[in-house]
């Protein structure tokens, strides 16, 4: 197989394990180990991280009005379902790990791959770990400072070490990562839940003054820009997809698993949400910098306490699933030839891809440079539905260049096309209405093409970059122990 082509039935290609011995059944592979429960904790453990309890004051900032932002957030959520509709075919008819890197590869070509890849491996996943990373620490330090905002030094570095801790997990052993993503989860849902009730209490209780349209900004930029929270808050939706090679029976259980998540998800969000204005104004959401531990405040007395700490697992376990599953997006585009070789290795005791998950490490401790949670996300929004639209897209046209492929599951092509409508709207109409984020956005994802030309098309490199390259490679392999499917390079 070329690095830029496609692995068809019956050909060896990237993906394939790394024989260690004579032996055929002993090698070195990302293993098979995840079960439709672990699918869908990775998934609803992906989704429900930071957002939920950051983005209520971002959505309704943009809306205006409780009402109005309670129909952004429906909204989202049957966005967000129907993207995974559609990836649940992409997924089962090109099961390789990567997700919209290797669809993109599969239907347009390296080159277009190469900047999702970009975009994603440099700006999405790094950013967004980063936001929640910051969400966990607010939470965690806001009891220790309730009076006022955590110091910025303080949050960066709880920040830090939360992620150090879990790439640590994910070096180690991919169960353990599984086990912490199944045990945070069932604890973001558990406060989440609590939430719920003690919402649905006020709400029989007659607690409805704030839910209504006054104010609602009309503003076709605005309605834009408040999808960008409310979206936000849904990002992980496609996450399985990044690691499907490791999910048991994927065609049978990566559909099951994104229709019960998005499903679950978007309940839990709007009756969250409702819960929130059950006991706060639009002026003390707008006000908050964290949402949920102010709801708690005002209701839950000297058990107030219980909702930072749930927050903070939820969060926690919501950065274990963005490094678990970014980690193999990383490993996957070093396979095809676009990342360093050195990323398509893995440890050889653990079985996990180690480099692929400190690459991803380091690349979020840049991002905690700036601790504007509102300024990354508006960065991550244009990025991440611009290229999320460009995947979906791959849909119908897989469809018409190679409508012979094998597809266990084929969506209506309806709901691409809405989703591609839908996609455009979010992504061009901000461009009007916050010049800046998007022109940075735009800035970043260009940042690619020279990139790809200089260290992917020039085949005919200097030779003393190519020495250099392979003397780093085998440092990097002797320290970390990890080895790929090809025989060590020879200077």
């Amino acid at each position: 197989m070329s690095k830029s082509g496609s692995v068809k039935d019956g050909e060896k290609g990237p993906y394939d394990p790394v024989p260690t011995t004579d032996k055929a059944n002993d090698e070195i592979k990302l293993e098979a180990k995840m079960s439709l429960l672990n699918g869908i904790t990775v998934i609803v453990g992906s989704i429900i991280g930071s957002g939920i309890f950051v983005s209520p004051t971002g959505v309704l900032k943009y809306t205006g009005s409780v009402n109005a932002s309670l129909l952004v957030w429906t909204a989202s959520g049957i966005f967000s379902t129907v993207g995974a509709y559609c990836y649940a075919e992409l997924g089962c008819m090109i099961r390789k790990s990567g997700a919209d890197y290797a669809y993109i590869m599969e239907t347009f070509g390296p080159f277009l791959a190469f900047i999702r890849l970009w975009v994603e491996c440099m700006i999405v996943r790094p950013c967004s770990q980063a936001i929640v990373a910051l969400t966990f620490s607010v939470y965690v330090l806001k009891p220790v400072f309730p009076d006022c905002a955590p110091p910025d030094d303080a949050t960066r570095i709880l920040a830090a070490c939360c992620i150090c801790i879990l790439a640590f997990i994910n070096c180690w052993d991919v169960k353990w990562a599984t086990r912490v993503q199944d045990i945070f989860t069932y604890a973001k849902l558990l406060a989440l839940f609590i939430i719920i009730l003690t919402g649905a209490y006020q709400l029989f209780t007659g607690h409805t003054q704030y839910f209504t349209f006054d104010d609602t900004n009309t503003e076709v930029t605005s309605i834009a820009l408040s999808f960008y929270s409310g979206l936000f808050a849904y990002n992980g939706w496609n996450y399985l997809n990044f690691i499907i090679e490791e999910l048991k029976d994927p065609v049978k259980n990566l559909p099951k698993a994104i229709g019960i998540s998005c499903v679950l998800v978007t309940i839990v969000y709007v009756f969250a949400n409702m819960a929130f204005y059950t006991t706060l104004s639009p002026v003390e959401v707008l006000g908050s910098e964290a949402v949920a531990v102010t709801f708690a405040n005002r209701l839950f007395g000297m058990f107030a306490w219980m909702i930072p700490v749930f927050v903070a697992l939820s969060t926690f376990g919501a950065v274990n699933g963005i490094l678990l599953t970014s980690s193999r997006l990383f490993y996957a585009g070093a396979c095809e030839g676009q990342m360093p070789e050195i990323l398509t290795m893995i440890q050889i005791s653990r079985l996990t891809p180690t480099p692929a998950v400190l690459c991803m490490t380091l690349l979020s401790m840049l991002y905690l440079c700036s601790s504007d949670i509102f300024a990354l996300i508006n960065y991550v929004g244009f990025a991440t539905w611009l290229s999320i639209g460009v995947s979906v897209l791959c849909l119908p046209w897989l469809r018409w260049t190679q409508p012979k492929l094998p597809r266990p599951i084929k969506v209506n092509l309806f709901f691409p096309m809405i989703y591609i409508l839908a996609t455009l709207f979010v992504t061009i109409v901000p461009m009007y209405a916050s010049p800046k984020e998007t022109g940075y956005g735009c800035l970043m994802i260009f940042t690619s093409v020279p990139v790809y030309f200089v260290f992917i098309s020039w085949k005919s490199k200097p030779k003393c970059f190519q020495r250099a390259v392979v003397r780093i490679t085998k440092f990097l392999q002797k320290i970390m122990l990890v080895v790929g499917k090809s025989k060590p390079a020879q200077v």
